[in-house]
């Protein structure tokens, strides 16, 4: 059994910084790669960033491009969000996504982090 738990959220003003954590407990095989989302109030899920499982690769949404960064501690087993320049619009509960290879793949997810940017 795998679990996500994801922690770092907050509250802060606009221009602030934050970093999200998301610790990986349990064992899967075929893990494709890591990733954070996050839902607004009244919004979908949507994507923020990801990252290979080896580490190698790295993706971002262009609403975040440029001022978040996306890491990997594989010996904490632990996937780091660095938020900088936020945004009243980056305001959302933050979930931390780990994707399973296969045919089908699947995914696991945390429970989610608020974060939310006031002016």
């Amino acid at each position: 059994q795998v679990t996500l738990v994801e922690s770092g959220g907050g509250k802060v003003q606009v221009g602030g910084s934050l970093r999200l954590s998301c610790v990986v407990s349990g064992y899967t095989d075929s893990v494709a790669a890591m990733a954070w989302f996050r839902q607004a109030p009244g919004k979908e899920r949507e994507f923020v960033s990801g990252i290979s499982w080896s580490g190698g690769s790295t993706y971002y949404a262009d609403s975040v491009k440029g001022r978040v960064t996306i890491s990997r501690d594989s010996a904490k087993n632990t996937v780091y969000l660095q938020m900088n320049s936020l945004k009243p619009e980056d305001t959302a509960v933050y979930y931390c996504d780990l994707r399973v290879a296969g045919a089908p793949a699947y995914d696991y997810w945390g429970k989610g982090t608020q974060v939310t940017v006031s002016s």
